[in-house]
């Protein structure tokens, strides 16, 4: 399973009886097959193959927690050794965790390998960041929350609470309070209105003055939250000096800064964390996605020593000692290092940007391209308005779907066609996905002129 083969159309007969019976069985709240309509029966690295004998490259990798690809043999080899031994064991000390644990903080920069402790949350983001959330709010006796509009963090209360998708929050009531939105300050040059960078205010110095405002309507801040690169908010990069104005004014106001590592984390962006590339010091972050290496649900917050103040019990998750991730984790991160794929990471970025900015020239369907890494984005835009456009994007993917590339849409209206390739994703794939990308945007333009031409 090497190369795209569709066979069918999409979906196919077999996958469109599984969806049939999906929707009759499962809640509303599935979400992916409403537009990425298959069965999938098995992957191997970048590809995936339906039940209909349909082969895809597979650019969303399980929402990124699949760095290594689909069934890595050596991940899978040390899960089948793991799981004759131990499963599950709470939060007892285990050989697995112990290997999973020291491999982690190893790949820390090396002046920040004794700052923190680990604490393992339950099996997914969100629960990382309810506990973060509660850690601060229990080491500083404050409150509320300060978060940033477009930044998503996950479904569970707290973590709902401080994101910023209205949409998602609808009646719900007894969300946690307290949670106060400030603007982004994005590397981004996008038309959209609601993007703050160098053309328009300064998002750090406006929070700045809030926090120094007396009349502000703020009180008393138990963390600021934030991701470097806004991922399901249209994979938008934080800009610099926004951060480096939000790290001054948490100090000045002695107020812990939580990053959200849960997809940027792990190698997706190039190094392993996205902060490294920030030079900036959290006091609490938390990851998630790719901690496995295969799938498996881990989730991990890191928070500086001096922030140690739970009790015994205070957050504790029966899964949280789940062995199968502890050993599929700490070998994928000897693969990462021996294989040198951060490294790789950095070369196929450039890679895929050079591409998207050669059909960026060619189509004008094409806005920015936006991301660090594999954790890219492409704005879709109306081919007579030139504005961001959910329409387009969502025929864009379905396209590039029926033609053998997984993608997702993300941002605002979900106006961003999202690209987030395993870390050792070859050059071979990538001119294999890119073509396809060329042929989907040539495809949607002929389909666009013929409609002009039905028009006129």
């Amino acid at each position: 399973m090497n190369k795209v083969n569709i066979h069918t159309t999409i979906p196919g007969p077999f996958s469109k009886v599984a969806l049939e019976k999906q929707l009759e069985q499962e809640s509303s709240a599935v979400s992916y097959p409403k537009r990425i309509q298959f069965s999938l029966e098995k992957g191997d690295g970048c590809y995936v193959q339906d039940i209909d004998g349909n082969v895809f490259i597979d650019f969303l990798s399980g929402a990124g927690s699949l760095p290594l690809g689909h069934s890595h043999p050596e991940l899978i080899a040390e899960v089948n050794a793991q799981v004759s031994k131990l499963c599950l064991g709470l939060d007892f000390p285990t050989p697995a965790k112990e290997f999973f644990t020291e491999a982690h903080l190893c790949m820390l920069p090396e002046n920040l390998r004794n700052k923190y402790k680990i604490h393992f949350c339950g099996p997914t983001g969100a629960d990382a960041i309810e506990a973060a959330i509660k850690l601060a709010k229990i080491s500083t006796g404050a409150e509320e929350i300060i978060s940033f509009r477009g930044g998503y963090h996950g479904c569970t209360n707290g973590a709902i609470a401080v994101t910023g998708n209205r949409s998602m929050k609808k009646n719900i009531l007894g969300r946690m309070p307290g949670v106060h939105f400030f603007p982004y300050g994005s590397e981004s040059q996008s038309s959209e209105s609601w993007v703050l960078n160098s053309d328009h205010i300064d998002a750090g110095l406006y929070l700045e003055s809030a926090l120094n405002d007396a009349n502000s309507g703020l009180g008393n801040i138990a963390a600021i939250i934030l991701e470097l690169i806004q991922g399901e908010g249209g994979v938008y990069p934080a800009q610099k000096s926004f951060v480096d104005s939000i790290i001054r004014v948490s100090k000045a106001h002695s107020i812990p800064v939580i990053i959200d590592e849960i997809q940027t984390g792990c190698g997706r962006t190039g190094t392993w964390y996205a902060f490294e590339q920030y030079s900036i010091e959290p006091d609490i972050f938390v990851t998630s996605k790719g901690t496995s290496g295969i799938g498996l649900p881990s989730s991990l917050m890191f928070y500086k020593k001096d922030f140690n103040n739970w009790t015994p019990g205070i957050h504790i998750g029966t899964f949280r000692g789940n062995q199968l991730a502890f050993a599929s984790g700490a070998k994928a991160i000897e693969i990462i290092k021996r294989d040198n794929l951060l490294e790789n990471v950095k070369q196929r970025s450039i890679q895929i940007k050079n591409h998207l900015s050669e059909l960026k020239n060619d189509f004008n369907i094409i806005g920015e391209i936006r991301g660090k890494g594999l954790m890219l984005g492409v704005e879709i835009l109306n081919a007579r308005t030139g504005k961001a456009c959910e329409i387009t994007a969502k025929h864009i993917q379905k396209i590039a779907l029926n033609k053998g590339l997984i993608t997702e849409l993300g941002g605002r209206n979900d106006t961003v066609l999202r690209i987030l390739p395993p870390l050792n994703v070859s050059s071979d794939t990538i001119e294999e996905a890119t073509e396809i990308l060329r042929n989907t945007f040539l495809a949607y333009m002929n389909e666009f002129q013929l409609l002009e031409e039905g028009v006129q």
